[in-house]
């Protein structure tokens, strides 16, 4: 298994491109790293195609503000890429709530190196997301320890 520690050495590696990635979400996102058929799966939405996933992110940089992806952990075993995440946003609502989900995600990898498929699972429910939106002392996200990535 290798590990990349989220430091700010120069690396070219596939592991550095996503840390990258995340560190910059969701502007300047590293498409090419997708295969052009690439799976995507979350606790909102299931779907095929590159093209579709660019939609998703331009999405969500529009409508949601001041967006924050914090990679807390990458590591690579085999064709499979696991990371541990926060995403933090705030929500377009006149009361402007601050929403946050802790999740990890699952990338697999082709015989050349190109993302085929990535599943985010959440460390909360979508009822969860939703009470954040309007309880004030909602559990942000329902993570307290670390998990395993795999």
């Amino acid at each position: 298994m290798e590990d990349v520690l989220l430091s700010n050495e120069p690396m070219n590696t596939i592991l550095e491109q996503i840390r990258e990635d995340y560190g910059q979400f969701p502007h300047h996102q590293r498409y090419e790293l997708y295969a052009p058929n690439v799976y995507f799966k979350d606790p909102m939405t299931e779907f095929r195609g590159v093209t579709r996933y660019q939609r998703m992110i331009g999405f969500m940089g529009r409508w949601f503000q001041d967006m924050e992806l914090q990679l807390h952990a990458i590591t690579q075993t085999d064709n499979d890429i696991y990371t541990e995440w926060v995403l933090r946003w705030t929500s377009p609502l006149p009361w402007r709530p601050r929403i946050t989900i802790a999740g990890k995600s699952k990338l697999q990898l082709d015989e050349n190196g190109l993302i085929i498929a990535h599943i985010d699972h959440w460390y909360c429910s979508r009822l969860d997301v939703l009470r954040q939106h309007f309880l004030t002392n909602a559990t942000p996200y329902g993570k307290t320890e670390p998990r395993e990535l795999n």
